[in-house]
């Protein structure tokens, strides 16, 4: 990929913005292209100035993280969004991860990891706080410790590339496969591992060493 990581901050406090946007401007191969004090102005410079990542706020005055990751799928923009949040209620991390966030930190997070984290949701994978990933398995993760066993090779396969961010299409076409076996394949993991989404497979496979 050629040329800096062009991101979006979102937030409605400046100092934050402020802060994100000095650190990140001197990393060599990210730059800011823009900053939005709500989901609304979020929306439409995402609209305007199609950054790769959205550093997004969850709680904001007017249009909030939720609704504007709800505005960012509806237009079909094709933002890598990463919630950036100070409010630690887990019961956020699952509606964000479904209305299309990319990842989900904290703002406590090490200004090293938020790099690394940026880099690897522009790379199409999908990456959590530790504490948000604990809050996506705690409803469909029981106690199954010898599930990944059940797994075919190829099934194994196809949830590492899961993990890896990739689309039906593109699993299709590095196995060699129709997309239509592909899909059975998807449904077998997610049924397997008794999880309810790729995302939560995702997390799955990070967990127990399958990505």
């Amino acid at each position: 990929m050629s040329g800096p990581i062009r991101v979006l901050i979102a937030d409605d406090h400046p100092i934050v913005r402020q802060g994100l946007r000095t650190f990140l401007e001197v990393q060599g191969d990210i730059e800011v292209v823009g900053e939005a004090a709500d989901g609304d102005e979020a929306v439409a410079l995402a609209a305007s100035l199609d950054p790769d990542v959205l550093l997004l706020d969850l709680k904001m005055p007017g249009l909030n993280g939720l609704g504007a990751l709800t505005e960012l799928a509806a237009r079909d923009l094709k933002v890598r969004a990463i919630i950036l949040t100070s409010v630690s209620d887990r019961a956020d991390v699952a509606p964000a991860m479904r209305a299309g966030a990319a990842g989900f930190l904290y703002k406590d997070v090490d200004p090293a990891a938020l790099v690394r984290a940026i880099h690897a949701v522009h790379g199409g994978q999908v990456l959590l706080a530790p504490e948000a990933a604990d809050a996506m398995l705690d409803g469909p993760q029981p106690d199954h410790p010898a599930t990944p066993v059940l797994l075919t090779e190829r099934e194994r396969e196809v949830l590492a590339l899961i993990a890896a961010g990739r689309s039906n299409r593109e699993i299709a076409r590095e196995l060699l496969v129709a997309e239509k076996t592909v899909k059975t394949h998807v449904s077998n993991v997610l049924m397997k591992l008794g999880v309810q989404d790729r995302t939560q497979a995702a997390l799955y496979a990070v967990r127990h060493g399958l990505a």
